[in-house]
């Protein structure tokens, strides 16, 4: 009986080790917390520089943070612009290049290829699950439930028979209180594990009702009413975000936790577009800004803070929503797959050898499955200083169209340093600018999709 009670005892202790082990091990891990807000221009924020709008929290954590004010997005519309973000590959990659597949036509039933094409992706989410996170989603979600996103819990059902789309009941949050988040940290917190917070609340977008205190505030002689309340969004989504960060503090966890921020796509009120003659095309929201890919449709800020880890400091580089998948997971020390286009934005030297960074725009509520290219309206290029758009004129069946069809020029070129609104094409006056950037989106392009061509 001696040995065998020896080596029960042995295995008791072992397993014991090892469940000591998992728990030291899940300590050191750090929670993650993903903010991203919802058609909101690069400049819109107090530490980018607004003199109006006011976003006391988010500045708070752009003081803390690693802050790149130069950030871009995969895509300037919501649906591949999250769907790039958590694959970390471009829409033509993952096959999400819009937000339909046919407008309002048959949405569910077309979109079940797609999601499911989608789905077969290596994901941010499940990747963070497969290492030992809860992972709770909130707010924009359009890859069915949660459950089919990874997460391990979360609002969004999916059901089309519901009404699901885009988020569906996720869509509350922030707008109708912060508790199914913060009921979710307490949960992880008791238990104990690592969690993963996607917070991506139907914040600044519209419908446009914010609180009447905000509303008031920003209610001012002379500014158009359409501008008044997209301002009060934004201050209202800064506040949602203060709640969080907030209860970060409140349990003691915010020293172990990396919050990353990012938009899905930029946004102007129409108002402020009123001298083009193209936006009488248009009353939604301002030409060449969401769903384009000029700067206001493009170009976001992107912040990484973990305390203790990453420096405060305010970076030249660029980044891009693609290189979050691949910076969390090395943060966490789990695998990406290896063929990711993004780099860690945590190694400076990845940053220093980047010289461009690359993008698409489709058209908005055309997709077709199994051919990506088929909807392709623009391939851009940053490259220092210096931003190229190719104009494309892909299938685009819906009124969506008119966001693109009176752009004509073939190619357009922008110093965004001289010119951060792009208001001067200077295509004719550097050519040569011009052909070496051409050929660098068209290399990237093909390279990016198998071809050597």
């Amino acid at each position: 009986m001696k040995p065998l009670l020896f080596a029960l005892l042995a295995i008791f202790a072992g397993s014991n080790w090892a469940a000591a082990a998992e728990e030291s091990s899940n300590a050191e891990r750090p929670n993650i917390v993903f903010i991203l807000s919802d058609d909101q221009a690069w400049t819109d924020y107090g530490f980018m520089g607004h003199p109006e709008i006011q976003t006391p929290h988010l500045d708070d954590l752009a003081r803390q943070s690693l802050l790149f004010e130069r950030g871009y997005v995969a895509a300037p519309l919501c649906r591949p612009s999250l769907a790039s973000m958590v694959t970390g590959l471009y829409p033509f990659q993952h096959g999400v290049t819009g937000n339909d597949v046919n407008g309002s036509q048959d949405r569910a039933a077309l979109d079940v290829p797609l999601r499911a094409a989608f789905h077969k992706h290596p994901s941010m989410i499940k990747t963070l699950v497969a290492n030992g996170y809860l992972a709770h989603q909130s707010g924009k979600w359009w890859e069915g439930s949660w459950k089919d996103g990874g997460f391990t819990a979360g609002m969004t059902h999916g059901d089309p028979k519901r009404g699901g789309r885009h988020g569906d009941a996720g869509l509350s949050i922030g707008r109708k209180g912060m508790q199914p988040v913060t009921d979710f940290i307490d949960q992880a917190v008791a238990q104990e594990q690592p969690f993963f917070v996607w917070y991506a609340p139907f914040l600044p977008h519209t419908p446009h009702n914010p609180p009447q205190r905000l509303l008031d505030k920003y209610t001012q002689p002379g500014r158009a009413a359409d501008v008044a309340r997209y301002y009060a969004m934004c201050e209202w989504f800064d506040e949602t975000c203060g709640q969080l960060l907030g209860y970060l503090d409140e349990k003691k966890i915010a020293d172990n936790t990396i919050v990353v921020y990012i938009c899905d796509n930029g946004w102007a009120a129409p108002s402020t577009n009123a001298h083009d003659p193209n936006q009488k095309l248009w009353k939604g929201y301002a030409q060449r800004s969401k769903s384009s890919p000029y700067e206001n449709g493009i170009r976001t800020p992107i912040m990484i803070s973990w305390p203790g880890h990453v420096k405060p400091q305010n970076s030249p580089d660029l980044a891009h929503s693609i290189d979050l998948f691949p910076t969390l997971a090395a943060a966490v020390g789990a695998d990406a797959p290896d063929d990711l286009p993004g780099i860690n934005l945590l190694d400076a030297e990845a940053r220093s050898e980047r010289k461009r960074v690359f993008g698409v725009c489709h058209s908005t509520h055309n997709m077709t499955v199994g051919n990506p290219h088929d909807t392709l309206q623009y391939l851009w290029c940053v490259e220092g200083d210096w931003k190229l758009l190719l104009r494309y004129h892909g299938k685009d069946t819906t009124k969506y169209h008119n966001l693109h069809v009176w752009d004509k020029a073939p190619v357009r070129l922008y110093n965004l340093s001289d010119d951060p609104h792009e208001q001067q094409d200077l295509t004719a006056m550097h050519p040569d600018v011009v052909a070496r950037m051409t050929e660098a989106i068209k290399t990237w392009y093909a390279q990016s999709n198998g071809s050597s061509d």
